[in-house]
């Protein structure tokens, strides 16, 4: 229970809470159950340099807080022979305060309460043996996606405050803690079990302002087996809203994405191997990303440590559209100041990152994530630096877990010579401490 709690919540962390931690019954008999739920985190935020973003910064230290609560109810009820319908309803609540964040997307006066997830689903259970269990699953409504790891699809998961396009794009607060993940519109069939082939036929539709409010059409095909799974993902995005497309993404609508990817331990235990290209056309041309990852835990020795090398490159052009972090810390936002404040932001970058990680006790883990960035094409911008972000994962109950982080990030430029950085280059040393629990 320790460890499941502790994996839920690096991936609050990382952008992809699913499904939540903990669960309260209000009713259950042998067909249904109704659950009521309640996850919540609070942040405490240091950055000693600040970046020129939005227009909303000046050089200095900036001290911030953040906070969010998800709470509501999920349902499931079934036969047989009838398959089962489930359902969620719930709602967050979010907030920025003190200065707002190191990059002045929020401004610290941000605070919303909103319907999160609103859906209604069936899956078939047995009824189809060929297909595998739940071999059919269709669902609509309000509701998180993810796909793979998060290399393309992570959620609708950008919380942008009042500091861009004064205030336009604002989703409420809680920047870094990202309690908002939902698309708004969806309506999603997903054939094939657990293993074997599988695919998905999905229509969403974001509400997000800063995304420019897509609509997109997403297919996968997978195969799952033991020893990993290979996928092929193709998206196109058939809408936006045609203003705040030409002030923030011109070029998004009629955007198409193909990728093949790879995740698994190719049949040792120890391994980790995963790996995607993904390829993008649209209207100036081809752009392209890609990734190799591998890793080894050592099982054998006291706490487990694990090292995990990646490599990834994406090109001048590409638009990252909904990344996020699929399973850990790290995964697709690299770097805790480059990825939220500094960037790069998943363009026209180089990045090399060595992850390390081991369990201390089972309910503490520590790790440290180092990152280089090297900028493609500097006359879009200068992006080079380096990163290493120190942290500890500490489980106090099965409800409560704690999460400090420190980080160093060294740009090689300010923004005085094509960087981001206010004020200098010297090396900014940043600080979080965060809160997460569950009932």
């Amino acid at each position: 229970m320790m460890r499941k709690q502790q994996i839920q919540a690096s991936l609050w962390l990382s952008l992809a809470l699913s499904p939540w931690a903990g669960a309260v019954t209000l009713y259950q008999d042998s067909d249904s159950e109704v659950s009521a739920k309640l996850l919540g985190a609070a942040g405490v935020f240091h950055s000693r340099e600040s970046y020129a973003q939005t227009g909303a910064r000046e050089a200095g230290s900036v001290d911030w807080q953040e906070a969010t609560l998800q709470y509501g109810i999920e349902f499931k009820h079934g036969r047989a022979g009838l398959g089962q319908a489930y359902g969620a309803l719930d709602w967050v609540s979010s907030a920025s305060f003190g200065d707002g964040d190191a990059a002045g997307w929020t401004l610290g006066d941000e605070r919303t309460s909103k319907i999160e997830n609103a859906y209604l689903g069936w899956r078939s259970a047995g009824l189809f043996p060929l297909l595998g269990e739940n071999g059919i699953d269709l669902s609509f409504g309000r509701q998180n996606v993810v796909v793979g790891d998060g290399f393309l699809v992570s959620g609708d998961a950008l919380n942008i405050g009042k500091g861009l396009l004064d205030g336009e794009v604002n989703r409420g607060g809680a920047y870094y803690l990202t309690g908002r993940k939902a698309f708004d519109q969806t309506a999603i069939l997903r054939l094939g079990g657990e293993q074997g082939w599988r695919g998905d036929l999905m229509w969403l539709k974001s509400d997000n302002r800063v995304q420019a409010e897509p609509e997109v059409a997403l297919g996968t095909l997978e195969h799952v087996a033991d020893a990993g799974t290979v996928g092929l993902t193709y998206l196109k995005v058939l809408d936006t809203d045609s203003r705040l497309a030409e002030l923030l993404a011109p070029e998004r609508k009629g955007m198409k994405q193909y990728s093949v990817r790879a995740q698994g331990n190719a049949g040792v235990s120890d391994l980790f191997l995963a790996a995607e290209h993904a390829w993008e056309s649209k209207d100036s041309g081809k752009e392209s990303a890609w990734y190799l990852e591998a890793g080894w835990t050592f099982s054998e020795l006291p706490g487990k440590p694990s090292v995990n090398y990646r490599y990834s490159r994406f090109s001048e052009g590409y638009d990252p559209l909904f990344y996020g972090n699929g399973r850990a810390l790290g995964t697709w936002f690299q770097g805790e100041v480059a990825a939220n404040y500094a960037g790069p932001f998943n363009t026209n970058t180089v990045v090399n990152h060595i992850g390390l990680k081991a369990s201390l006790s089972e309910q503490l883990g520590v790790g440290a994530l180092f990152y280089t960035f090297a900028t493609l094409d500097e006359s879009l911008g200068n992006r080079d630096g380096r990163e290493l972000d120190v942290y500890a994962e500490w489980v106090v109950d099965e409800h409560w877990s704690v999460l400090p982080l420190v980080g160093y990030y060294k740009p090689r430029r300010s923004v005085d010579d094509g960087g981001s950085q206010l004020g200098n280059d010297r090396g900014n040393l940043y600080a979080q401490m965060l809160l997460v629990w569950a009932y």
